[in-house]
């Protein structure tokens, strides 16, 4: 669905949610937000509005196929349930895979009124989250999802440029996460692979350019090793994006999905925890 706002304002909206950092503005009215945003509140409301049914529209799509279809059906979370999204602009993205998987389960098994908390902030690295993970276990999850570790391996300065985290610290963050969620609730747990990125845009790309930003396919695969290592469940996305038309996947930046790269990642997902696919 298109819009006729303005573009950037819509990308604000879509990938950037400040409402999510400051625990207690959890539930700031419509007015502040567009305030925030430099927008009127009908702008915002339309701009939500539109993204939400892009999403929704991206579900029924992959709900064309019945037999993707019976998997949803099948996916193991049961009614009531609550279930979380950890995660980066990959996630917190209003047409992520985890929205699409919300707008999924909502399609096929609206009577169950499963809960979807998306605590994915865009730019947070490991150890970001790690300080939020006494909150989001607060929460009482019955299911962890868990995609971390892209930002962790962005690059910054001059070269010769280093990670944000490094990737030894990278595997203690990731660990001390998962402790967390073992000590204080009983979720399931299932970790997602950060897609790799197309080096060629992400270097092109004039953002990164001016904040001397890089991004290198060596380390989000070092990312994915450590991530493939650890015990729990692990859906593999990287897989997905090194097939030959990967470059579908990936939006002008290399480096954030577009819709049908968030598709690939949530068709995964659902695949493996319904059974129906390998890991």
């Amino acid at each position: 669905m298109e819009t006729t706002v303005n573009p950037q304002w819509v990308k604000l909206v879509q990938s950037q949610h400040p409402e999510k950092l400051l625990p207690f503005a959890r539930k700031m009215e419509e007015q502040t937000l567009a305030a925030i945003y430099g927008m009127e509140v009908d702008t915002y409301r339309t701009i939500k509005r539109q993204l939400t049914q892009q999403a929704e529209d991206a579900a029924l799509e992959l709900l064309e196929d019945s037999a993707f279809a019976g998997k949803v059906d099948r996916l193991p979370i049961q009614a009531g349930q609550t279930v979380i999204a950890i995660g980066e602009s990959t996630t917190d993205d209003l047409l992520s895979w985890f929205e699409l998987l919300r707008h999924l389960v909502g399609l096929r098994r609206p009577q169950d009124g499963i809960r979807f908390i998306n605590e994915g902030i865009s730019g947070f690295t490991t150890a970001q989250v790690l300080g939020r993970m006494s909150g989001i276990a607060a929460r009482e999850p019955d299911w962890i999802l868990c995609m971390l570790g892209g930002n962790d391996a962005m690059r910054i300065g001059r070269e010769p440029a280093k990670t944000q985290v490094s990737a030894e610290e990278t595997a203690k963050n990731l660990t001390a996460i998962r402790r967390i969620a073992a000590d204080r609730t009983k979720a399931g747990w299932v970790w997602l692979t950060p897609p790799t990125f197309n080096e060629e845009r992400a270097a092109a790309y004039p953002y990164f350019q001016f904040g001397q930003l890089a991004w290198r396919n060596e380390d989000i695969v070092r990312v994915g090793d450590i991530i493939r290592s650890l015990p729990d469940q692990v859906v593999d996305t990287q897989a997905e994006f090194a097939v030959p038309d990967a470059h579908l996947l990936l939006g002008p930046d290399g480096v954030h999905p577009t819709l049908a790269g968030q598709k690939a990642i949530v068709t995964r997902l659902v695949e493996a925890l319904a059974g129906g696919a390998a890991e």
